[in-house]
């Protein structure tokens, strides 16, 4: 009850942290349009996007540039929030879609249809977020199934461990599907499975973007849920809250916000271990306040990885995955030092 009692303080404090992270989003955003290997000065930026820019300035901004950024946020949105989601359901700070191997579900239903299709080395756009959810809900079920104990429900220590193990499984059968693959398609697997955000064009962007504007509502829609899970089951329950239906019914969402972001986006990774934490710090744990500083923190974050690597560097471009990895791995380590038990 003592934590209600300072909802308009956090709801205030929240405003002003969204409101921030829009203002650097639009900065980082402007910036990401400037740089790269050609690079465009700030004003005729703004006069290609008024409609007075070169041909030249013109394909670099609308068809290569806006689309990739765009995903980038999108993505990083849809990582995050999966990762709080799932941080959520299993009352487990280090539960994130890659590390507990949704991710690679998703990658390896990706990979197995590039292995088979017969014509061209990917798959349709509006295809393939289907295809990483079955792979994803495939691997999620079974991550559940194994992490479900009779009479103790789900432990938060069980499921990480499952996931990791699951996850690496998943990981070498890929290896496998990898090295029998032709050069073509095997140029498009490693692109995909390093974070470069290769589906950088407007279908891609229609693609995933439904996903996004569907399922983020949604999950905020259940914020007090998620805020209730993190109870005492006990507790949960005398509330009139079934537990496991609403558990599954969550991390429906969190794996469709994964598999879609992975299949347009490539396998990055820690956003959903980032994104969440770095909110929490910012507003607290409650659901309601922490998602969207949540989803902000993931789409600032592939913003950043993917204008830092397409900057950095003059002659090529350090994926995404990379540069985040970079972060993220460390702070992993970080938070496996600080977790007891």
């Amino acid at each position: 009850m003592n934590t209600e009692l300072f909802n308009p303080l956090r709801q205030k404090r929240s405003i002003k942290l969204v409101i921030i992270m829009f203002t650097l989003l639009i900065v980082g955003f402007f910036i990401s349009l400037n740089v790269g290997r050609y690079s465009i000065p700030p004003m005729e930026v703004l006069q290609t996007l008024m409609g007075n820019g070169s041909k030249k300035q013109n394909i670099v901004l609308f068809d290569l540039r806006l689309p990739r950024m765009i995903i980038a946020v999108l993505m990083g949105m849809g990582l995050a929030v999966s990762g709080a989601v799932l941080q959520g359901i299993s009352r487990n700070g280090l539960s994130d879609p890659g590390i507990l191997g949704i991710s690679s579900g998703a990658g390896l239903a990706v990979l197995l249809f590039v292995s088979f299709y017969p014509s061209n080395n990917m798959a349709p756009p509006f295809f393939m977020p289907f295809l990483a959810l079955v792979g994803a809900g495939l691997t999620a079920i079974l991550i559940y199934i194994l992490s479900y104990k009779k009479g103790h429900g789900i432990s938060p220590t069980r499921l990480l461990l499952t996931g990791i193990a699951v996850g690496a499984g998943l990981s070498a059968v890929s290896i496998i599907l990898t090295l029998q693959l032709n050069p073509r398609n095997l140029e498009f697997v490693v692109t995909w499975q390093i974070g470069s955000l290769w589906g950088s064009n407007w279908k891609f962007v229609i693609a995933l973007l439904p996903w996004i504007v569907i399922l983020l509502p949604f999950v905020y829609w259940k914020s007090k849920i998620l805020n209730m899970l993190n109870m005492h089951e006990q507790i949960t329950g005398s509330l009139g809250v079934s537990i496991h239906r609403e558990r599954l019914v969550l991390l429906a969402a969190a794996v469709g916000l994964a598999a879609a972001s992975v299949a347009i986006g490539g396998g990055i990774g820690f956003v959903g271990l980032l994104g969440p934490h770095i909110a929490r710090r910012l507003v607290g744990p409650q659901h309601q306040f922490m998602l969207p500083i949540t989803a902000f923190v993931g789409a600032l974050l592939v913003l950043t990885g993917d204008t830092i690597g397409r900057s950095l560097m003059e002659y090529t471009e350090i994926p995404a995955g990379v540069v985040i990895s970079l972060l993220g791995g460390p702070y992993f380590i970080y938070l496996l030092m600080r977790t007891k038990g």
